[in-house]
């Protein structure tokens, strides 16, 4: 013991998760409190009204979003994004992974698909509303036409890629193709899926606002477009400001979601970094 007493003095204690939860809350928080001083301090000096300050934002947030418009326009705005985004995860990974496992169909499809991706999906909300009419599904499906693609050609290429050695090895032990799918295929391609889920909601969420402006009599996309429309701008930018949390607690989500999907991957990848 005494042969190392500096080395001893000099190893670090661990800190608890207390403090570690602490010291990334100071980090995620940092950045965005300086902004808001920043802001803060322009607008003060600013003459133009459509530049308010944080404070009357922030009153014109509770008095607009806490409340009726929360149920009326909220909810209803986060419950088609969601079910978007379900319908784009089941299309684009079902339709992905067999799409994948066959190459001839790949092959066949690829023009038509390269084709599909490159139609911003905004353009096709008027034939949407001829064929759908202006309801609900119109709008899921609006968020669907431009969310499924990220997942399905994700899927695509994660099927694509798994280890061939791994997928002969399961074949010579007469491994059922619905395991080989469950536990080999979907597992190697769980990585690139997960990839193109994270860039699916932020378009998703895109698609909502954009399908709410054009035809829409609630949601959060028609009431911001509604207080620009109506110079509440203090209204609007509390709109946006709420648009930007729902987002943050999207990715937090998704973050914590994937990383109980992919535990394993993160662990593969630490340990070659060690």
């Amino acid at each position: 013991m005494t042969a190392y007493p500096g080395r001893i003095a000099a190893t670090p204690r661990r800190r608890g998760v207390g403090s570690r939860i602490v010291a990334a809350g100071r980090h995620a928080l940092g950045l965005p409190m300086l902004l808001l001083v920043v802001w803060a301090l322009v607008a003060t000096r600013a003459t133009s009204r459509f530049f308010p300050d944080p404070v009357t934002i922030a009153d014109a947030f509770v008095d607009t979003w806490i409340g009726p418009a929360f149920v009326e326009d909220v909810l209803p705005s986060l419950a088609r994004l969601g079910l978007g985004v379900a319908a784009s995860i089941v299309v684009g990974i079902a339709a992905g992974t067999v799409i994948g496992l066959t190459p001839w169909l790949r092959e066949l499809l690829e023009p038509l698909l390269e084709f599909l991706r490159a139609v911003p999906p905004p353009v096709l909300i008027p034939v949407m509303m001829i064929l759908l009419g202006i309801t609900d599904t119109m709008k899921v499906v609006v968020i669907v036409s431009g969310a499924v693609w990220p997942i399905l050609l994700n899927t695509i290429e994660g099927v694509r890629s798994t280890d061939s050695v791994m997928t002969e090895t399961a074949r010579s032990f007469r491994v059922s193709w619905w395991e080989r799918l469950w536990f080999l295929v979907l597992p190697a391609a769980s990585p690139r899926i997960m990839a193109g889920v994270r860039q699916a909601l932020s378009v998703a969420l895109i698609l909502m606002v954009i399908s709410e402006m054009f035809a829409s009599s609630s949601g959060l996309g028609y009431r911001i477009a509604y207080f620009q429309r109506n110079y509440l701008i203090a209204e609007m930018w509390s709109g946006i400001l709420l648009l930007g949390g729902v987002g943050v607690l999207l990715a937090v989500a998704f973050g914590l979601v994937e990383r109980r999907v992919l535990r394993w991957y993160h662990g593969i990848r630490e340990v070659n970094r060690a």
